[in-house]
């Protein structure tokens, strides 16, 4: 049974040890991410001594088992608040904002976000949700995305050569004969998406979704996908023959 152990050294004149306290199993804190809530009280300040002191007379001591305690409870609290901001049922919860009301929405995915490209990170979301691209060959090249909110765009035959969409939310999005080459689309959702005919090349896809994406006729030449997503992937039924043999799907 695992556990998660603590090492406290001790700092006196001749100290060479250290107090090591074996806590709850692992999986028994676990169970705290049902408790986001729980609030514990672990000890009083009120003791004279801090658990180092003594009484007149009395050599130097280590923690005593109330001073053990209390710092067994306070780590205790610290994993159960870590355990309950980091749940994932939290962000599996999470609902998309409103639609935006700008006039110009549509018109940013040609300024493109350049805050945190890779990790998504963004001053104010792109939404692009409903805009209509469809064979734009020059406004889209290249450009930041990162994070962007295309669910029920239309992007069909459009160049989106080297773009970069990093935890772009495309549910539901259609891109239809849309060049993808040489472009960073790691951790997107293309779930129920229209990808037929898209060009993947030298593409980077790892952490990306396709359920129940339409994938027939895409080109997935030296696409570059890590093994766990490529099983996932090759999973859809959607996609030819051809396409199973560039992924490698057995």
């Amino acid at each position: 049974m695992a556990t998660l152990s603590l090492s406290l050294p001790m700092s006196r004149t001749t100290a060479e040890s250290s107090l090591r306290l074996q806590l709850f199993p692992r999986r028994q804190l676990l169970a705290l991410h049902h408790y986001p809530r729980a609030k514990f009280t672990c000890c009083s300040s009120s003791s004279g001594n801090n658990g180092v002191g003594s009484r007149s007379g009395e050599s130097p001591r280590l923690f005593g088992l109330k001073e053990v305690n209390c710092v067994a409870c306070g780590i205790l609290a610290a994993l159960a608040v870590t355990a309950g901001v980091a749940s994932p049922v939290i962000a599996a919860t999470q609902r998309l904002p409103p639609l935006s009301t700008e006039p110009n929405r549509c018109e940013k995915a040609y300024v493109g976000n350049t805050i945190g490209q890779a990790n998504g990170v963004y001053d104010k979301p792109i939404d692009l949700r409903f805009c209509d691209y469809s064979n734009d060959k020059s406004n889209l090249k290249g450009k930041s995305l990162a994070a962007a909110l295309m669910s029920d765009a239309k992007f069909d035959g459009a160049d989106m050569t080297e773009v970069v969409m990093s935890k772009a939310y495309a549910v539901g999005a259609s891109f239809q004969g849309v060049d993808f080459s040489n472009a960073v689309l790691d951790r997107v959702n293309f779930g129920k998406a229209n990808l037929k005919g898209a060009v993947f090349r030298n593409t980077v896809l790892s952490g990306s979704t396709f359920e129940e994406a339409e994938l027939g006729d895409v080109v997935f030449e030296d696409t570059i996908i890590g093994y766990i997503d490529l099983q996932k992937l090759c999973r859809n039924t959607s996609i030819t023959p051809d396409g199973r043999l560039e992924l490698g799907c057995r």
